[in-house]
């Protein structure tokens, strides 16, 4: 029987992968669109619950600077009438000679200074100006004219004058309290004081307050900043700016309305202003947002305005519903992940037993190659063993090179030491048999003198021996010690001193005497050596000279022995401080000193080189590490 092909047809591809296709289109705008929902959700939560508790912070400020400005204006209400007391007032006020006028300004001056205020004046009934506190200034209330003042018009009635307003004469702001001067029940004149509120406005300033205060009018009077001042806060009539107009209480000000970009009323006295910002101070935000709220001052038509900005809230909003819309995104994100992670789990479920096997060979592979490892390892060590005798069996050739060395050079001094030591000897014999015969005589003081040459002599040919040892005491390969180069130039000259002798040689000496960082006897084998090589290399030379000069180059002593002799041809200079390479003929030499010199100087950290002058020659620079220095440079003459 056939099976029928389309009851058994695979599904299409396309229809098989369409619900994943679909979760990885739709899936990630939900989630975006999720997370700025909560994000916009927690932004406004958190903004109205940030204004509450500014507004009830704001309250208590608001209430505080309002009993502060308060007290500020109440401390001046008691001085106008503080005058009635004064019988010379009510006398100018009933005869205004010019006596009482002096009497009244310089108490009224008094009064001023004392009180702190701006101003004190008496004006009689009809508004002209009797005394004032700044009678002396040029721009003095005397004389003038006030009755067109508001809160004259209230003290001549008898009522309490309270007035804010620009002054027609000096054109200075200020708050004006006017009082009735009564005698017998009858008002005879008005006493007015002016006060500057301007201390409150520097005050908001230094604690970066913002607020302000409005009068009945509407008129900002005092604010923290300038530039709202003689502002209105809310739109003026056309009768209102024409009674304004008529009593000059702000003088010529044009009095624009301060009008917000956006008002938003949120409670009773609380509403949430936007105002441009100003660009001078401002540069990060074209508007700024305040909560305002605004309180009746006790006593005055007048209301103080608090302006607590909002951008840190904002901000903080901002930042909340951020956190929010992160939180969202992070949760989604675990949501996925755990998806992810339970249809991972089921395939690692199915590849555990593959791994463990997996994991056995490995296992095995690991011991044959640890197994492998150990054996390296031993074989390592046993050439790390080799590799120290070889160093050790080394150290101890070039020790027995140097020896050699110093054995070699002692060998071809030997003449020059034998004839060194023969000349004392023979005056030594003839001396003594001459001393003996001038005893027998009784030539005491000759005999004195000859044992005392006897014993110079026998000094000298002592020197000569302690040399020869110290030259050729064995070293322990190893130079921690200290050398001065005057004292190691002294003794191989000392011991070449019988070459010299018979060599007719001009020595130039120059150096400066400094510890340096090598062993004392070292220093003297290498300058043995070189100065050996130096007196070989002149010996055809009918004038030979030697050199040898020393100076601080670099932070490094740089000793310099320099022949005039016939120099070394380009094919020996590449051999120079090789092991057994001689240019010497027949069996002057081994071939060691130059390798051995080199040798010693790298021991102590500095170096040997050869340098080939254009005036001809051979110059040997000796390279070594200072301790201190230890004297002033000094400099020998030619020898």
């Amino acid at each position: 029987m056939k099976c029928d092909p389309p009851l058994y047809r695979a599904t299409p591809p396309s229809l098989a992968v369409k619900p994943r296709l679909i979760r990885h289109l739709f899936l990630p705008p939900l989630i975006l669109l999720l997370m700025v929902a909560l994000g916009y959700a927690a932004y406004l939560v958190s903004e109205r619950n940030g204004i509450k508790a500014l507004s009830e912070n704001g309250e208590r400020q608001l209430e505080l600077h309002a009993r502060t400005l308060e007290s500020e204006i109440n401390k001046y209400t008691y001085l106008p009438s503080v005058l009635e007391l004064e019988s010379s007032v009510s006398m100018l006020l009933k005869d205004p000679t010019p006596e009482l006028r002096r009497e009244v300004n310089d108490y009224l001056e008094g009064l001023n200074r004392r009180s702190r205020s701006r101003a004190i004046y008496v004006l009689d009934t009809t508004g002209r100006v009797l005394a004032t506190s700044n009678w002396r200034d040029a721009d003095s209330y005397l004389g003038e004219d006030l009755s067109f003042r508001a809160y004259f018009q209230d003290a001549v009635r008898g009522l309490p004058g309270r007035f804010y307003g620009i002054g027609s004469t000096t054109g200075e702001p200020g708050y004006y309290l006017a009082h009735g001067l009564e005698e017998h029940g009858k008002i005879i004149g008005v006493a007015v004081i002016k006060v500057r509120l301007e201390a409150l406005e520097e005050r908001w300033q230094r604690a970066r307050l913002e607020a302000f205060v409005s009068d009945e009018n509407g008129i900002i009077i005092l604010s923290s900043d300038p530039a709202r001042k003689l502002k209105s806060v809310r739109p003026l009539t056309p009768e209102i700016k024409e009674r304004l107009a008529r009593s000059l209480q702000y003088y010529w000000w044009p009095l624009n309305e301060l009008v917000p970009l956006e008002r938003e009323a949120l409670a009773e006295g609380a509403e949430k202003l936007t105002f441009p910002a100003n660009t001078s101070v401002d540069t990060e935000h074209t508007r700024v947002s305040y909560l305002a709220q605004t309180r009746q001052l006790s006593d005055t038509p007048w209301h103080l305005t608090l302006l607590t900005p909002l951008e840190d809230l904002r901000r903080e909003a901002g930042s909340q519903g951020m956190l929010v819309a992160v939180a969202c995104a992070l949760v989604a994100f675990l949501l996925i992940a755990w998806n992810e992670r339970r249809k991972v789990l089921s395939t690692r479920l199915a590849a555990r037993e593959a791994l463990q096997a997996a994991n056995n060979e490995l296992e095995r592979k690991i011991a044959e190659r640890t197994a492998d490892l150990r054996a390296s390892n031993e074989r390592l060590k046993g050439q790390i063993r080799e590799r120290r005798q070889a160093e050790d069996t080394l150290r101890r050739a070039q020790d027995e090179l140097v020896q050699a060395g110093k054995l070699a050079a002692i060998g071809q001094m030997s003449t020059s030491i034998a004839h060194e030591l023969n000349q004392p000897l023979a005056a030594l014999r003839t001396l003594s048999g001459n001393t003996v015969r001038f005893i027998e005589r009784g030539a005491l003081d000759t005999a004195s003198t000859n044992l005392r040459t006897i014993n110079d002599l026998v000094d000298r040919m002592g020197r000569i021996t302690a040399s020869l040892r110290a030259f050729a005491r064995r070293g322990d390969g190893k130079d921690h010690g200290q050398a001065m180069p005057g004292k190691a130039v002294e003794a191989a000259l000392g011991l070449l001193a019988g070459r010299l002798e018979s060599f007719g040689l001009t020595l130039h000496q120059d150096f400066s005497d400094l510890a340096l960082r090598i062993d004392q006897t070292r220093l003297e084998q290498i300058l043995v050596n070189l100065i050996g090589n130096a007196l070989d290399a002149m010996q055809a030379q009918p004038l030979p000279e030697l050199w040898l000069e020393g100076a601080i180059v670099d932070g490094r002593y740089r000793l310099q022995v320099r022949d005039n002799g016939h120099g070394i041809d380009a094919e020996a200079r590449k051999h120079l401080f090789e092991p057994f390479f001689t240019t010497k003929p027949g069996e002057q030499g081994l071939g060691l000193g130059l390798t051995l010199s080199a040798s010693l100087a790298a021991a102590a950290g500095g170096s040997l080189s050869a340098e080939h002058p254009a005036s001809g020659g051979t110059a040997f620079v000796l390279c070594l590490p200072l301790v201190q220095a230890i004297s002033e440079p000094q400099t020998g003459e030619p020898t």
